[in-house]
């Protein structure tokens, strides 16, 4: 029989969950199963099918193990362009909410940061209204928060100079900060990064943001014009983000991942990452751990 998809099997590396049972439970609930062909011993594999194959009759077989799970045309499964969200996705943070600590606004600006990202509330506005609270913090306190509180996600950097490796362009695009965004996206090795700019009044913050804000249409519009300006198609491109205001970039790529994602953006994703880390998004397009960089 012809394979013409693939299903992908990931654990948490720390849990090295993924077993030779498991493995066999996959091939039993998919059509045409091929070898299975492991990328990492314990964390992730990939099963040769026929198209047809059912995401939800994969997802009962394997339960309640805590697997991602994908099944994805084995055609064009290495893409080109990369696009990622940063807060809460490249890094553990959200760096707007770490600022607000030093402003003693932590749980306030928080509260606005989660309504924004689960949909509830419109994101450019709930930019200038926590931006704001922000007034008057010295603009040394970036440096402080990026030291002592910015954690980047396990297996970024990984996967971007893996992706870069073989070719791809990447871009960190995040409804935060320039500030930010450009130390963080040069130590994780992005090519590129595109942010919102903070204004500044006489090395304070001046309580204001720089319009138009980079929100939702911006992300997909820089994924759009990258992809024209590339030359590639639709189907060659990747983007990752937790957010509502990653969703729109999410579903313009070929392949669009939530990763550890809010309720309403895990639901609608191509594929969502509950429980591996950003090396995911490698075994997804096939790379095995002995091609990570």
């Amino acid at each position: 029989m012809s394979h013409s998809h693939v299903a992908v099997l990931i654990s948490d590396p720390a849990a090295r969950a993924l077993d030779a049972g498991l493995i066999d439970a996959a091939r039993d609930a998919l059509p045409g199963a091929g070898e299975p062909r492991i990328l990492d011993a314990g964390i992730a594999a990939e099963i040769p099918c026929a198209a047809g194959a059912d995401i939800d009759a994969l997802r009962a077989a394997l339960a309640p193990a805590p697997l991602d799970l994908a099944i994805l045309p084995l055609a064009g499964r290495r893409k080109r362009l990369f696009l990622a969200d940063m807060d809460s996705t490249m890094i553990g943070q959200e760096c707007i909410d770490e600022l607000a600590d030093f402003a003693g606004m932590k749980p306030h600006v928080a509260a606005i940061t989660e309504r924004a990202m689960r949909g509830e509330i419109a994101f450019e506005p709930a930019l200038r209204e926590r931006v704001a609270l922000l007034k008057d913090l010295p603009l040394s306190v970036v440096d402080e928060v990026i030291a002592e509180r910015i954690r980047l996600t396990p297996g970024g950097p990984e996967l971007v100079r893996t992706m870069k490796a073989n070719g791809a362009y990447t871009m960190l695009v995040s409804g935060g900060f320039t500030l930010f965004t450009g130390p963080i996206s040069a130590t994780i090795g992005f090519d590129a990064h595109r942010s919102n700019l903070l204004l500044i009044d006489a090395d304070r913050f001046a309580g204001t943001v720089a319009e138009p804000i980079l929100g939702r249409e911006a992300k997909l519009a820089a994924l759009i014009e990258l992809r024209a300006e590339l030359g590639l198609a639709v189907s060659e491109t990747l983007a990752v983000g937790d957010g509502a205001n990653d969703l729109a970039m999410l579903h313009e790529a070929g392949l669009g991942v939530a990763y550890h994602a809010k309720p309403q953006v895990a639901a609608s994703a191509d594929v969502r990452i509950d429980h591996g880390d950003l090396t995911a998004l490698l075994y997804l397009q096939g790379y095995a751990r002995a091609e990570f960089v």
